[in-house]
């Protein structure tokens, strides 16, 4: 809950620095830019640097996305081909290795990790979140996913992907079985590291879990005994970030998530879902207030709208189209290569399509009499993919962020970029003092922990009471 005396204050809002362990996350091509460095992704000073320049601006966080295959539904039959020379998000590392790096290098700024809950070991993955709480001292999230890629699921074995609702099944139960692990195989006051009694922890304050699930299709359950190897972290449980459009996601995240991704090229389309999210948070048990919503933005920035402009179009040179199609293909399912060149897919084609170029047509100045051929739908892609834009002087981008919070209702923006670290560089030059000045981002962290520097509600860095995984907890007698 907010604190009664900030009443008055402007809503506070929450900036996430949003990127991928690749040369290409949003803008494929864009590896060949001269202020890029994103080329450098596979040496951990990279991490490093980025990490040290964003705690400097105060961003909340570093939200590292992950797939675990190539997008191959462009050019059709899993082709690896098209995205290869813009680096289309392929070639791809590990998200998690580089944070130990960062979190040694900073002491406020947060990380949010994506791993899946088809294809990971619940066990392994608790030992693993919970060993980085431990090392990030409280500064760890994760990104709950379930995974959407076909060829994800013959990477990990599979004949062909788990249906989607089934997901969802195998997520609810794999999430409730690292409840089970971090808050309820140790209880808090088990370790006491007592040089008198000569205990590190206390017989018959860790206990086994004996976790054993249903039978699904697919055979995909769980079993664990337990208890977690890892003695409690600061957390626990790490903060829960989750994206959820379908039916069976808004469930899902509605009951588990912290902070909830909400997709939308309008505020309009996306004061939508918030609205959903708030109601059936209520229905779930969750006070809406502990579900922050955030959605993903393209920011561009500089001391003038011209000059800022100017820097988009520069960027645009650099754009490879062929791996921004790959891209949408991963994204959405469609092979724009079925279409010919020179179709108006503003009057034919998937719906997916026609509801962005109703958006653009509606909101990006000089696209209403645009013929929207499949090339003009990637140069419109090609930078930051399919989010909204703030290009401009920092009144421009602050007043655009203002429409999103007022009229979407969302409460944070995880900020993608065309280069890296430089539009997050220029962030923090002309955007950061804009937004200080109005009062609306803060000058200093609120507190070391993820959880209670997201929510500010001076609870500790714990779950919180109306969350299902706070009724896992093994609290001390």
């Amino acid at each position: 809950m907010s604190n009664p005396a900030d009443i008055s204050r402007p809503k506070q809002w929450i900036l996430n620095a949003f990127t991928m362990s690749t040369p290409g996350h949003l803008a494929a091509g864009l590896w060949r830019h001269p202020r890029n460095h994103t080329s450098e992704y596979k040496d951990i000073d990279y991490w490093v640097n980025l990490a040290k320049i964003l705690e400097d601006g105060k961003f909340h966080g570093l939200f590292i996305a992950d797939v675990l295959s190539h997008y191959g539904v462009y050019k059709g039959d899993g082709n690896i081909d098209p995205g290869l020379p813009g680096a289309a998000q392929l070639p791809m590392n590990d998200p998690f290795l580089a944070v130990s790096a960062m979190a040694a290098a900073t002491k406020h700024i947060s990380f949010g990790v994506t791993a899946s809950t088809t294809y990971e070991n619940p066990f392994l993955l608790a030992r693993r979140f919970a060993t980085l709480d431990h090392f990030t001292k409280g500064r760890v999230a994760w990104n709950v996913v379930t995974s959407h890629l076909e060829s994800a699921a013959r990477n990990l074995g599979l004949p062909t992907q788990i249906e989607h609702d089934e997901r969802y099944k195998i997520a609810e139960e794999f999430i409730n079985l690292t409840y089970e692990l971090w808050e309820g195989s140790w209880r808090d006051d088990a370790v006491v590291k007592d040089n008198e009694t000569k205990q590190y922890a206390v017989p018959g304050r860790v206990r086994k879990i004996n976790h054993e699930g249903q039978v699904e299709s697919y055979t995909h359950y769980f079993k664990s005994t337990g208890p977690i190897t890892t003695e409690p972290s600061i957390q626990r449980t790490p903060f829960i970030f989750q994206a959820g459009a379908s039916s069976a996601g808004k469930t899902f995240a509605t009951k588990h998530a912290e902070c909830m991704f909400l997709p939308g090229l309008t505020p309009a389309s996306v004061r939508r879902s918030t609205d959903d999210i708030r109601r059936l948070a209520i229905e779930s048990g969750r006070d809406p207030s502990t579900i922050k919503l955030i959605t993903g933005v393209l920011i561009i920035v500089d001391e003038t709208d011209e000059k800022a402009q100017a820097k988009y179009e520069d960027y645009l040179q650099y754009a490879d189209l062929e791996g921004t199609m790959t891209l949408f293909g991963g994204w959405t399912g469609v092979d724009l290569d079925k279409w010919e060149d020179d179709e108006d897919f503003a009057f034919k084609g998937p719906g997916a399509i026609q509801s962005m170029i109703s958006s653009w047509t509606a909101t990006v100045p000089g696209t209403q009499d645009v013929k929207w051929t499949k090339r003009r739908i990637a140069q419109e892609l090609a930078i930051g993919g399919a989010h909204p834009r703030a290009i401009g002087s920092p009144k421009t981008v602050a007043d655009i962020l203002q429409t999103w919070i007022d009229e979407a209702g969302v409460d944070e923006f995880n900020i993608s970029y065309a280069i890296n670290p430089g539009d997050f560089e220029d962030i923090i030059k002309w955007l950061l003092p804009e937004l200080r000045a109005r009062g609306v981002f803060w000058d200093e962290y609120a507190a070391n922990t993820t959880r209670e520097n997201y929510f500010q509600d001076g609870l500790g860095p714990r779950l919180r009471k109306d969350h299902p995984g706070a009724k896992y907890k093994w609290v001390a007698e």
